[in-house]
């Protein structure tokens, strides 16, 4: 099976790359939308021009279309790319890191299914407390890029999860009743390590900036590839 992982830089699209790896699958690229609008309702929008630094970590080609991020355009613009990653790579299947978006999932199905492609989407309504703490066994190592919800500090931004934080995000989301694996939108994440990286990600530099009450967001100014020792 030789596979496309839809690939946004944050944990889970980064983990279902990892899970189709351990699977046997061919991994013949990665394909990342970039959305011109923050308000899109399919694809990730902070640090996602760093994907193509991910790419070069993990030594794999990368399909990287722009989309107005317009809820029926954006679709149209994943079918483009897949079509690409299709003639390009000769892919069969696609790989999805959805967790718990019906219309995520809805509508990636739905545009293999009128390309002729298998659809996996392994983390599929996992249980999310396990999903965290699992990334953190396997070796991940993410940074916190954003976070939009009541319980969740503005001191994580910026930060590597740790154990001992993924406990912490854990209890305060079963106190404030919040997503402990942010699929409600609370946090945006970043992976500047995992298994298949050939060379680690090293932030340079980064702010944070208020986007309003209990939102902001950590920039990466700058990052490089750095060896792994």
């Amino acid at each position: 099976m030789r596979v496309a992982v839809l690939f946004s830089g944050g944990k889970d699209s980064t983990y279902s790359l990892h899970w189709a790896y351990l699977k046997g699958f061919n991994i013949s690229c990665l394909v990342t939308l970039e959305p011109r609008s923050e308000e899109s309702w399919m694809f990730h929008y902070p640090t996602i021009t760093l994907t193509r630094l991910q790419a070069k970590a993990l030594n794999l080609p990368q399909i990287y279309v722009k989309t107005k991020g317009k809820k029926d355009e954006e679709l149209r613009d994943l079918k483009k790319a897949l079509e690409i990653a299709i003639k390009r790579h000769g892919i069969n299947g696609v790989v999805s890191g959805a967790l718990l978006s019906d219309y995520q999932r809805m509508n990636i199905n739905m545009i293999c299914e009128e390309l002729n492609l298998r659809c996996y989407s392994p983390f599929w309504r996992k249980n999310q407390e396990m999903h965290l703490i699992d990334l953190i066994d396997f070796g991940f190592e993410i940074v916190i890029t954003g976070i939009y919800t009541h319980g969740l500090d503005q001191d994580l931004l910026g930060k590597k999860i740790t154990k001992e934080i993924v406990y912490d995000i854990i209890r305060r989301a079963r106190k404030m009743g919040f997503n402990p694996a942010f699929e409600g939108g609370e946090a945006e994440t970043f992976v500047t390590d995992a298994p298949l990286f050939k060379r680690k990600i090293e932030i340079v530099r980064g702010r944070i900036v208020e986007l309003n009450t209990h939102a902001w967001r950590y920039v990466i100014k700058d990052a490089k590839l750095v060896e792994k020792i």
